[in-house]
């Protein structure tokens, strides 16, 4: 086992722990020196090898898995709050998590086996979804296998992340910034600090200690640090904006609309850096924020196109452009895929350029 560990300096580290059978390929676990121990920013997904990839790469960055002190989980998806439960375990440490992800665990770990599987068959219903479609997951729903479903054994975090807040680790400014729009307790985390390398004001004081670089009173005297973006603002790919999964929601969300606020408030911090979970460390935030938002508002132009012909959201999710044709999507993939259908078609609502046709069942959209 080859375990890929990088050192960014001023006591930050990042280990890619694998993801099973997943084109992304890994997860980039991050590390952060505080003068109390270590804490992890995510942990990776609830599998033997990442686990040991994880305690490697622990180990690789000079401390053993009983040293850590806590976990800072960015957004509760599988590939990133799957270990935490193993490292409380194995460390003690404590793990904290946006109170509004804190609520999908919570409502995911205590429902009955087979509810989300109900859920997931009438919302596909609704949308359009053909019956050869449903099939697969009646079978399922009958056979109970919403008992293995994932994320039922994801642990329940010991704290809040609040909005705005400078999180309690010593020697360290780290600021939590909420995000919603890939998830909706998502938060992104940027360390107050002057970057070792691409701000060199605080390079000669980075052998002092992991928290050198700071000025007078903890400030950022030097630039806008580091951003641990998680999914919120990755290099070279568009995280997926689906709708917030809540069987018992009333007023319909706007994740989309979510999204594009919180990427703005991002941009506007300017970090020197950014260290996203997938992929790699990048510059220019601010370039990369106005690529995002250019990307979603050309997708919804072209959906508003597609809309001149009425459409179920299911058939709007055929007539997108995907990165491969829709023959191919995987089974999973398509339910992905209409989600995110209809977050867009949510934002077009919202704004007034599209409407549901009155008394369509299933629903049916068009632009307005």
């Amino acid at each position: 086992m080859t375990t890929q560990v990088t050192d960014h300096r001023g006591g930050v580290w990042s280990i890619a722990v694998p993801i099973p059978d997943n084109p992304l390929g890994h997860t980039l676990v991050h590390l952060l020196e505080t003068d109390r121990g270590p804490v992890l920013i995510d942990t990776g997904w609830d599998d033997p090898d990442s686990w040991d990839t994880l305690v490697a790469g622990v180990t690789a960055c000079g401390f053993a898995v009983a040293d850590l002190h806590g976990v800072l989980v960015t957004h509760h998806h599988p590939d990133h709050h799957g270990l935490s439960a193993k490292v409380r375990e194995a460390s003690g440490a404590w793990i904290a998590m946006h109170a509004a992800d804190a609520a999908v665990v919570r409502r995911t770990r205590e429902a009955e086996p087979g509810r989300w599987l109900d859920y997931l068959l009438a919302k596909l219903t609704a949308a359009g979804a053909p019956e050869d479609h449903l099939t697969p997951l009646r079978e399922a729903r009958a056979a109970g296998r919403g008992r293995r479903l994932p994320g039922r054994r994801a642990a329940l975090p010991d704290r809040g992340i609040e909005p705005g807040e400078l999180l309690d680790l010593p020697g360290r400014r780290l600021r939590a910034i909420w995000t919603p729009g890939h998830t909706p307790g998502h938060v992104c985390l940027h360390l107050e600090e002057r970057h070792p390398v691409l701000e060199p004001a605080g390079a000669e004081a980075d052998a002092a200690g992991p928290g050198a670089g700071r000025g007078p009173g903890g400030g950022t005297a030097g630039g806008r640090g580091r951003l641990f973006s998680g999914d919120h603002l990755l290099p070279g790919i568009t995280p997926h904006i689906g709708l917030y999964e809540d069987p018992d929601e009333r007023e319909a969300t706007d994740p989309l609309g979510d999204y594009l606020d919180s990427l703005e408030r991002v941009g506007r911090l300017a970090p020197a850096e950014v260290l996203p979970a997938h992929q790699h460390a990048f510059t220019d935030a601010e370039g990369r924020v106005g690529e995002l938002i250019a990307h979603h508002e050309e997708r919804l132009s072209g959906l508003r196109a597609l809309l001149r012909e009425p459409r179920t959201p299911w058939q709007l999710a055929v007539a997108m452009e995907w990165n491969r044709p829709w023959d191919r999507i995987p089974y999973g993939s398509r339910n992905i895929a209409v989600s995110e259908a209809e977050a867009h078609l949510r934002r077009l609502v919202k704004l007034g350029h599209a409407e549901r046709v009155p008394g369509s069942d299933p629903a049916t959209y068009r632009a307005v």
